[in-house]
């Protein structure tokens, strides 16, 4: 063999072990969600998280909820009230659908959390009594409407709270859902109206841990 023949030996055999360990990459690659389908069931991802406020509201037991204690799950937050006659019952019930859909490995490890666009009537008994009759597992959130409202502000679903001097008054709110990663951060969102079957479908595989 020349060394010319040699050199392009060499060449050739080095090409070929850069394809083959590149095409060895690709295939053990971590598969991601696909954006199109992702986007077809609504959710809409932030080309960045955003860090979520420093505040501290009050859950449906009672106690101290931090805002760094989303963490470790993924989570929904849904800014409604217990007193809403139509969007946050029929979210609840898509909500509550949507979780008995999901693989059974993984619905523990999506939290659903209802954040009080009332805190004036949602007290933390309310709430616990509201979610359960949708789902026990639900959680629920309420505080001063200050802190609500900069927690809404955050994460872009703001609300108009309602009149307090009128009985029965109602509070004008998005039925957009926030999506919340396991670090703490706000991923994004998903859009309403909720279309159970695919996200059923496609949140598994957002929630899929990622090499």
């Amino acid at each position: 063999m020349t060394r010319v023949q040699k050199t392009v030996f060499i060449l050739v055999a080095l090409i070929a072990l850069v394809i083959g360990l590149t095409f060895s990459k690709v295939l053990n690659a971590p598969r991601q969600a696909d954006p199109t389908q992702l986007l077809d069931a609504g959710i809409v991802l932030l080309p960045q998280s955003r860090t979520l406020p420093e505040l501290q509201l009050t859950d449906q037991d009672g106690q101290p909820m931090r805002m760094d204690q989303l963490k470790d799950r993924w989570s929904l937050l849904f800014f409604g009230y217990t007193f809403c006659p139509d969007v946050c019952p029929t979210t609840l019930a898509q909500l509550r659908q949507i979780k008995g859909m999901l693989p059974e490995a993984m619905r523990g490890d999506l939290r659903m959390v209802l954040v009080s666009v009332d805190p004036n009537r949602d007290t933390p008994e309310q709430l616990k009594q509201y979610l359960g009759y949708f789902d026990a597992g639900f959680e629920g959130v309420t505080g001063d409407l200050a802190d609500i409202q900069k927690l809404a502000n955050a994460v872009s679903i703001p609300f108009i709270p309602g009149d307090t001097s009128k009985e029965n008054y109602t509070v004008d709110h998005s039925g957009n859902l926030v999506i919340i990663g396991p670090d703490g951060t706000q991923r994004g969102f998903i859009r309403a109206p909720l279309n159970g079957q695919k996200l059923a479908t496609q949140l598994p595989e957002l929630m899929k841990p990622r090499g």
